[in-house]
């Protein structure tokens, strides 16, 4: 907290750090992924070629441009290289696609897209109905000769005519500007764009990287996408904050994970949830204990599996910390005590006011006492986490969304005293007598499935469009033994005219995977309350068990939807079929 309230006061940004950062080693790799590698000195060139080119392209500062590109060592300096020319970076999912892609780039009001050359389909799909918006085709070393989609301008082919020497803006920026756009489903609908400020994309990493006693030697090993805040801020930080080099992965391979870490030498690794239960499912091999991994830093690891992970992989430190993209209620469990996701004495209470209030689990609605304010849950009673909007504290501070009205939704006001104002996780979470916190679930509608949040809201309109706007309610369900809930939705069908193929193919066409239900339930009627509002409880508590409506399950070959049978269930209840 010193470190970031010295690196405010003396005007530090991301731009100015990583100056400092690239000297110390210029020659020391920076980004390694595959047998490719940049080092700091020509990741900082390749920034300042991004810089000089887009300030000749007429960009201003303020402005927006979105970055659609899988992982490899160029991404950062691309949206780097940005920063120095004080212009705004949307970093996009790349597993979106259509009309989600377009909405995430009208809200952010992007003025350009930079796309890698993998994602060439996807930007051809929607390139007629974004004609305003240039379109810059990145090809990195080695893919030089991949086909530049036509009307596109090949970026890696113009860079090559800039300069390499530094771009100085002529006016600084500050460490409260705004540096990149993360989108997150959140807890309150559509995909939003949240800001992450200089000083924010200074503290995550800073702060994982004194938790974890990381030192700039230490190799960190992030498979993890970083177009994600545990990827691409937290993991690529610890190499643009903090000088260490960070091993990437294109796309994340539980069987190569220990593999990597073990023939790169990594002193440390992410993960996510799923991540872990992935590694669990490999069949042993040399690498689980051969690698040099002295931490693993992540959130999300399951109680269960805890104890049977860390011994296994003989991990002799595992991190586990809880944050959102976009909030200022970070904890983290430094002594890895089993199960929790982070640690708050109270006698910091003060000095970090996280606060659990008691809230109804299933609508997420904050509970009041009979003079309007939230009442403080004790221990081992479930509660939604706040934490204190301090604007004058970096630490404490809400940056929001892009879209003002979808910050104002994650506020709470008089919580504790008349006129306070705090963040909303949207998370419930139980803390025992000592101050350790474990994760209980998640409120409102969003729930967490592959490591991703998915908003009901957003696949219900998917799915209402597909089937003619009838009634349909989408909401997580859990299966035992797997992180987070999967995906499923509630049609009413009392004409039994539902096409189940044709919806297959719409939701495999308009939705990502990770936020395609895997179940579907049939109803005979619409499942409407007395004041014509969608049931959602009755059905979550009936989840995909068996009874009188059809029930049907995602199979992952084919790709549609049949008959869940008894058998069926019993094998997913098990864990014999793979989901």
């Amino acid at each position: 907290m010193f470190r970031i309230w010295l690196w405010e006061r003396n005007g530090t940004t991301v731009v100015t750090r990583w100056e400092e950062v690239a000297k110390m080693t210029p020659d020391k790799p920076a980004f390694i992924m595959a047998d490719r590698s940049l080092t700091f000195r020509e990741g900082d060139e390749l920034s300042n070629r991004i810089s000089w080119y887009f300030k000749r392209q007429g960009f201003k500062r303020g402005e927006v441009i979105a970055l659609f590109m899988e992982t490899q060592p160029e991404y950062v300096f691309l949206w780097l290289g940005l920063a120095k020319l004080r212009v705004t970076t949307a970093l996009v999912n790349t597993n979106l696609r259509g009309s989600q892609l377009i909405y995430c780039l009208r809200i952010a009001g992007c003025k350009a897209v930079i796309f890698g050359a993998e994602m060439a389909e996807a930007i051809k799909s929607i390139q007629n109905e974004i004609p305003d918006i240039p379109l810059f085709q990145f090809n990195p070393p080695g893919e030089e000769s991949a086909p530049i989609l036509q009307d596109t301008i090949p970026l890696s082919t113009e860079l090559t005519e800039m300069s390499s020497e530094s771009y100085t803006d002529p006016e600084p920026a500050k460490p409260r500007d705004t540096l990149l756009y993360i989108y997150t489903s959140g807890t309150t609908g559509f995909p939003k764009a949240a800001i992450i400020t200089n000083i924010r994309y200074l503290l995550i990493p800073l702060g994982v990287h004194n938790s974890a006693q990381l030192s700039s030697s230490d190799i960190v090993y992030d498979p993890l996408p970083l177009h994600h805040t545990a990827g691409g801020v937290l993991g690529a930080g610890q190499c643009i904050v903090l000088g260490c080099t960070v091993v990437l992965r294109r796309k994340f391979s539980a069987s190569n994970y220990w593999k990597d870490v073990a023939n790169y030498k990594c002193t440390a690794a992410q993960y996510i949830g799923e991540i872990c239960r992935y590694l669990l499912t490999v069949p042993p091999s040399a690498y689980d204990t051969a690698h040099t991994a002295k931490v693993l830093i992540g959130n999300g690891l399951r109680p269960q599996i805890w104890e049977e992970f860390v011994k296994r992989f003989n991990i002799e430190r595992v991190l586990e910390f809880y944050g959102a993209t976009e909030g200022n209620s970070n904890l983290v469990n430094l002594d890895s005590k089993v199960g929790a996701i982070g640690f708050l004495s109270r006698t910091v209470s003060s000095i970090y006011p996280l606060t659990l209030v008691k809230c109804d689990e299933i609508t997420g609605e904050i509970l009041r006492d009979e003079n309007g304010s939230c009442i403080t849950c004790g221990p081992h009673e479930p509660g939604l986490l706040l934490g204190k909007i301090e604007p004058k504290k970096a630490i404490l501070t809400f940056a929001g969304y892009a879209d003002k009205t979808a910050s104002e939704k994650k506020m709470v006001r008089d919580v504790r005293v008349k006129g306070d104002c705090y963040f909303n996780t949207g998370d419930i979470l139980v803390m025992d007598h000592f101050g350790y916190f474990y994760f209980k679930d998640r409120t409102g509608d969003t729930f967490r499935w592959r490591g991703e949040n998915v908003s009901t809201a957003e696949v219900e309109g998917v799915i209402s469009n597909l089937i003619g706007l009838k009634d349909a309610v989408v909401y997580g369900v859990s299966i035992p033994n797997i992180e987070g809930r999967a995906g499923m939705a509630a049609i009413a069908d009392p004409e039994k005219k539902l096409d189940l193929e044709s919806l297959a193919t719409g939701i495999k066409t308009s939705l990502p995977a990770y936020a395609r239900p895997l179940f579907l339930r049939i109803l005979p009627a619409p499942p409407l309350t007395a004041t014509f509002k969608l049931k959602k409880k009755e059905l979550v508590e009936q989840a995909f068990s068996l009874g009188t409506d059809p029930v049907y399950f995602l199979d992952q070959k084919s790709g549609k939807y049949v008959p869940l049978t008894q058998k069926m269930y019993d094998d997913i209840m098990q864990g014999n079929i793979r989901l």
